[in-house]
């Protein structure tokens, strides 16, 4: 399923996407999945950060436990 979205852009911009074929809905929608990911990744940063801040971890530290725990299986 879709939705429709509305976007303003400067008309010379559009213009030149068009004359070159760009396919701009593509474009926008790999953007867009580009930033969510991002926004994802910082969220989930900021997330380990505040639970390593709780353990008293730190980020190596962490790390080493990590990799040593699959070491173990």
């Amino acid at each position: 399923m879709s939705e429709v979205l509305s976007v303003r852009v400067r008309r010379g911009l559009k213009r030149e996407a068009e004359e070159l074929g760009i396919d701009i809905r593509r474009v926008v929608e790999e953007a867009l999945r580009r930033e969510i990911l991002k926004a994802r990744q910082e969220r989930f940063r900021g997330v380990l950060e505040r639970a390593l801040k709780g353990m008293h971890l730190s980020e190596e530290e962490w790390v080493l436990a990590v990799r040593e725990s699959r070491r173990e299986r």
